[in-house]
């Protein structure tokens, strides 16, 4: 169980830090960095998410993947949600016929969420959109890895030690700035 946990953290560590993450982030310019080195398009869909329906969804076809997110979430949530739908691609899921609480999204979720979608396109790619628990856990840990990157990119700076006030500190008696080594 043990080897299992190291080897599912050493893979997804390697995943997450294979992309591309722009400063400042911009989820576009993020997809389409990965789209380029997947060499198929990737298309992001906003939608309006029911409450209690799926957050997200990676939906495949055989000219792109599709990334529904909701609109009426924090921009936090739809990050992450994001993330972790790349997730899913970046690891080479493909899904199976069950997700990991053995529930399919009915048609009237589908709906909702895929509008603009052919019922029979939705029935057809939905089998390849569910995925096992442990598929999930990877996906979730690849997202939560990659919103690291993005934080520690967007965190401050520590400013560099101003030697000009140091030299005036020590010229007035004021006291020593510097570490000892």
């Amino acid at each position: 169980m043990a080897d299992r946990r190291r080897e599912l953290w050493r893979r997804c560590r390697r995943l997450a830090g294979t992309p591309v993450v722009p400063e400042p982030f911009d989820a576009g310019e993020f997809v389409a960095g990965i789209a380029a080195d997947r060499g198929r398009p990737i298309e992001l869909m906003p939608v309006n998410a029911p409450s209690g329906g799926p957050c997200g969804l990676l939906m495949s076809t055989a000219r792109a993947d599709y990334i529904l997110y909701p609109t009426n979430t924090t921009a936090l949530h739809r990050r992450h949600i994001l993330l972790h739908e790349v997730g899913h691609l970046l690891c080479g899921h493909v899904g199976s016929d069950a997700g990991a609480d053995g529930a399919a999204i009915d048609a009237a979720v589908s709906r909702v969420l895929m509008p603009n979608l052919s019922p029979e396109l939705v029935r057809r790619v939905l089998g390849r959109t569910t995925y096992s628990a442990v598929e999930e856990q990877e996906a979730e840990l690849v997202a939560s890895l990659i919103a690291q990157r993005v934080a520690r990119a967007q965190a401050p700076r520590p400013a560099e030690p101003d030697r000009g006030m140091a030299r005036m500190d020590g010229m007035f008696g004021g006291r020593s700035r510097r570490r000892a080594p």
